[in-house]
């Protein structure tokens, strides 16, 4: 990420880091949001995936999304988180975040593009994140994750073509 905020989660970068990843064709997907540069570098994800792991990437509206996913959207099991909007500003004001009514804004802005973007089958689960743990969405997510896999639904390989 390039930019300021929250830490938690994130690994900074350099905007001059950025723009050699992106020289080099690292990037699978940059987003631009409260003023941030967020982006996905393919090597990590191919690392992560390579020792084992299931590479995990939060992706904040459809068309950047899809740009992960790629022609062949099965590589990616694809979850949706969501929580009210009311709640949103709770967590928000709650944490103290000084951009309240940006993260509203990004919020009904996310609402309009899940609307615009997607249909029923797009999601392979959504879960509310106001009804449900952390330790239970890990759980859910896992269980979906080992069915399709079992069953042959999501691609092993880490990064589609």
């Amino acid at each position: 990420m390039v930019g300021t905020g929250r830490t938690h989660g994130y690994e900074f970068v350099s905007a001059e880091h950025l723009d050699k990843l992106r020289d080099a064709g690292r990037l699978l997907v940059e987003t631009r949001r409260y003023g941030n540069v967020y982006a996905i570098d393919r090597q990590a994800i191919e690392d992560r995936h390579a020792a084992g792991y299931v590479p995990v990437t939060h992706m904040g509206n459809i068309r950047d999304l899809r740009r992960l996913i790629g022609t062949v959207p099965d590589s990616w099991l694809r979850v949706l988180l969501w929580v009210p909007r009311e709640v949103t500003e709770q967590r928000s004001q709650a944490r103290g975040d000084a951009d309240t009514s940006k993260r509203l804004t990004a919020w009904d802005e996310t609402l309009a593009d899940l609307e615009a973007n997607t249909d029923a089958g797009f999601f392979h689960l959504r879960i509310h994140t106001d009804q449900l743990s952390p330790e239970g969405a890990a759980k859910e997510i896992t269980s979906a994750y080992d069915q399709l896999r079992t069953a042959g639904r999501l691609r092993e390989e880490a990064c589609p073509p």
